[in-house]
């Protein structure tokens, strides 16, 4: 067999003093990041898939930042570019638990003393996109205060305006009937489910073809959601076949905990409308 030189087609192949593939990616930092605390085998798998977990949680917040940024100046079109993009990462992040879930019970007892108190409940990034799309627990500061520069970012998320906060307006600048005192509400504090607001999203779905734009927005709201629920899910199902119901790491009740958070609606209105149409 002939071997090939990429080089005849013009493919550089030197790079003394120029920039490579690993010099842009910053690959040598990357890949001695991980640092396992004990001899067990799997715990480089738990430290990758957190650590591309993480890379991919600041990859929505970028595109979190420009969605919100483009619904408050009606640039509609591009945030839902964005919006279908942070579904896609969800399912990134989602696909992640099925390289997790071949973690055994007894893979993982083998090195979870050497995890200490260190939890996924406490990532800041996790935290920031809860914040950042509606779900507001001031509570959740609390495991942040030791370091009072990602508290500050916390702080800054709930003074401003939230996700569905920002699509909200934007429906009133499309003329529908916002009610002012979801308007101008304190932003910081958690959403409540408003029956106002459901039958404006109803009055969108029953007359689609005078507002597309709106529709849309909701629709690319939901599939963001239904991306974000199945990772809870499949966090608690990962959590569940590993530990069964033991208490997680960071103090939480570990599955039970879990549970609790797949409860949690981000968008109820856009939800239950789908039982009144």
């Amino acid at each position: 067999m002939t071997s090939y030189d990429p080089a005849q087609d013009g493919a550089q192949m030197s790079f003394d003093g120029r920039m490579s593939y690993g010099d842009y990616l910053q690959i040598d930092r990357v890949l001695t990041a991980q640092h396992p605390l004990s001899s067990a085998h799997d715990e480089l798998l738990f430290i990758i898939q957190h650590q591309t977990s993480e890379l991919w949680m600041k990859l929505a917040l970028h595109e979190l930042a420009a969605c919100r940024g483009a619904i408050a100046q009606d640039r509609l079109r591009e945030a839902f570019k964005m919006l279908a993009r942070i579904a896609r990462i969800f399912e990134q992040l989602n696909n992640a638990w099925d390289v997790l879930r071949t973690m055994t019970p007894s893979d993982y007892t083998a090195f979870r003393e050497s995890l200490g108190q260190s939890s996924g409940f406490q990532s800041w990034q996790y935290r920031l996109i809860e914040y950042a799309v509606g779900n507001r627990n001031a509570a959740m500061l609390r495991p942040h205060e030791h370091r009072p520069d990602i508290l500050a970012l916390l702080r800054a998320e709930l003074a401003r305006p939230s996700l569905y906060d920002e699509a909200l307006r934007a429906l009133a600048r499309l003329g529908l009937p916002v009610p002012e005192e979801v308007l101008h509400r304190d932003v910081s504090a958690p959403w409540v489910h408003s029956a106002a607001v459901q039958s404006v999203w109803e009055a969108v779905y029953r007359a689609t073809d005078r507002h597309w734009e709106a529709y849309e927005l909701a629709e690319k709201l939901v599939d963001f959601e239904d991306y974000f629920r199945r990772w809870r899910f499949n966090h608690l199902t990962t959590v569940t076949r590993v530990i069964g119901m033991k208490r997680g790491t960071g103090g939480t009740s570990g599955a039970s905990y879990l549970k609790r958070m797949l409860e949690v609606e981000l968008f109820p209105e856009l939800w239950r409308l789908r039982t009144t149409l």
